[in-house]
């Protein structure tokens, strides 16, 4: 079963200024593209040729002989989660059961959350992610580093991520990743996927 590229949820446009169609047509049609296509390249033939993206991902995780594979599938995994984190009606803060969960999680209610986000995410060194994840009742942060996710631990749900990869943001915003949580925590961030993410669980 070969893997495709997942269309985006809205127009190339739809999330400008805060992320340019430029910024879309590298970072989903270029970089997405390409781990979709090497993963298939890597699986064909092989046990994992018809297991789903999440069993390749944590099959393969700590497998150094895999870590190709397992790079490629974390990725694809990853930037359609991205690209659902986002939305062109997002950003501010959340309401209903996502927002009275990260008042009982966070110190500090929405801010102390935020706070610990955006702090997660410019602190993740080089390339990686934050991720707002669920796990045994309560809300957590997270920062993976490269291609790692939460979708290999145990018991957690991711809700939301970010991706701080150069690529995701240096055509808009160059070296300033700080300005560009900003804009995703502001404008782009989707409370909406986040809640039906956590109704799930």
């Amino acid at each position: 079963m070969a893997f495709k590229l997942p269309d985006l949820p809205y127009a190339k446009d739809a999330l400008e200024p805060h992320m340019s169609a430029r910024t879309l047509e590298f970072h989903h049609g270029k970089h997405h593209a390409g781990y979709v296509d090497k993963l298939n390249a890597a699986i064909e033939g092989t046990d994992l040729a018809d297991k789903s993206l999440e069993d390749i991902i944590r099959a393969t995780e700590n497998d150094a002989s895999k870590s190709g594979v397992f790079n490629n599938a974390a990725q694809v995994w990853n930037h359609t989660f991205f690209w659902n984190s986002m939305s062109p009606n997002g950003g501010g803060k959340p309401s209903g059961d996502i927002a009275d969960r990260i008042g009982q999680s966070f110190e500090g209610g929405y801010d102390g959350f935020r706070t610990a986000f955006a702090d997660a995410a410019k602190g993740q060194f080089g390339s990686g992610w934050a991720w707002l994840v669920a796990k045994g009742g309560k809300l957590e942060i997270r920062k993976t580093p490269n291609a790692h996710t939460p979708v290999t631990e145990s018991g957690v749900t991711p809700l939301l991520t970010l991706d701080v990869w150069e690529h995701a943001y240096y055509l808009d915003y160059q070296n300033k990743r700080p300005d560009f949580i900003e804009a995703y925590l502001d404008h782009l961030v989707n409370w909406d996927f986040a809640a039906e993410n956590l109704a799930k669980i």
